[in-house]
């Protein structure tokens, strides 16, 4: 039920989350193989014998990252924040699972990580060079080629404000309508050793189901000289999934963080 609070006797706990999404199905538990709300709630289990729901922020595709993921659990055993972090941490150490609790704090009064949430962010790593991925593998979406930043920064402002995004999200999308409003889509480069890497951060209040990724597969285009901004202005008002170019991979794709209104008091 939408913002339910915890049962009698328990203590709802926030926790912030670090996690390689390489290894899972995506955050939300799957019957057909492991998922990151799985590894917590098992390391949770193991620790309290309780089985706990760990409601998050968002839910993350398979092989998609997060470096502040911001999540909720309610416990009936009494734990201090900073022992609950320790503890979970260190059953997620003895399962080598990606997954770390960076943070743990007993929540204010009626904060559910999900249905609180007033905002999200996320980033977009690309790596554009010859040369194979070798450790950043996964981590970002590698490009053979340099990509022409400034024209992908045009194309992206075609994209914020209030919009009917049905373009930009998969045809499995839940959600109740496509218009989302884009409050953010920045893109920015830093020229490396490595070669050139390209960061895309987007914020909104909430997302569709692929639409980051859409709207990345897009401005690589772009970047590519192979649309021009205006085509991205063109495919987003045709409201038509069929004239999405190019939806990008998972492996680039970054969880940054969830925003919550500030305390009352």
């Amino acid at each position: 039920m939408k913002g339910t609070p915890p049962a009698a006797g328990t203590t709802r706990f926030r926790l912030t989350l670090e996690y390689d999404g390489r290894p899972f199905m995506g955050w939300q538990r799957q019957a057909h193989g492991p998922s990151v709300q799985q590894t917590i709630e098992t390391a949770i289990h193991e620790i309290s014998s309780e089985t706990a729901i760990v409601q998050a922020a968002g839910r993350t595709d398979a092989g998609v990252h997060a470096s502040a993921m911001t999540a909720h659990v309610d416990i009936a055993k009494p734990f201090a924040p900073f022992r609950l972090m320790e503890a979970i941490n260190g059953r997620l150490k003895m399962a080598a699972a990606p997954v770390s609790v960076l943070d743990a704090a007993i929540a204010p009064p009626g904060f559910h990580a999900r249905f609180s949430c007033i905002g999200r962010s996320y980033a977009y790593r690309l790596l554009c060079r010859r040369a194979p991925l070798t450790h950043q593998s996964g981590l970002v979406w590698r490009r053979p080629r340099p990509l022409d930043v400034a024209a992908m920064h045009e194309a992206a402002a075609h994209l914020v404000g209030q919009h009917d995004f049905t373009t930009f999200r998969h045809i499995h999308c839940q959600a109740a309508s496509p218009i989302k409003t884009l409050d953010r889509l920045d893109v920015c480069a830093d020229d490396r050793a490595d070669g050139q890497h390209i960061r895309i951060e987007a914020e909104a209040r909430s997302f569709l189901h692929h639409q980051v990724r859409s709207m990345v597969g897009v401005l690589v285009l772009v970047g590519e000289g192979k649309w021009q901004a205006a085509e991205v202005k063109a495919a987003l008002e045709a409201r038509n999934r069929a004239r999405l170019g190019l939806n990008a991979p998972p492996d680039g794709l970054w969880f940054l963080g969830a925003f919550y209104p500030p305390p009352v008091g």
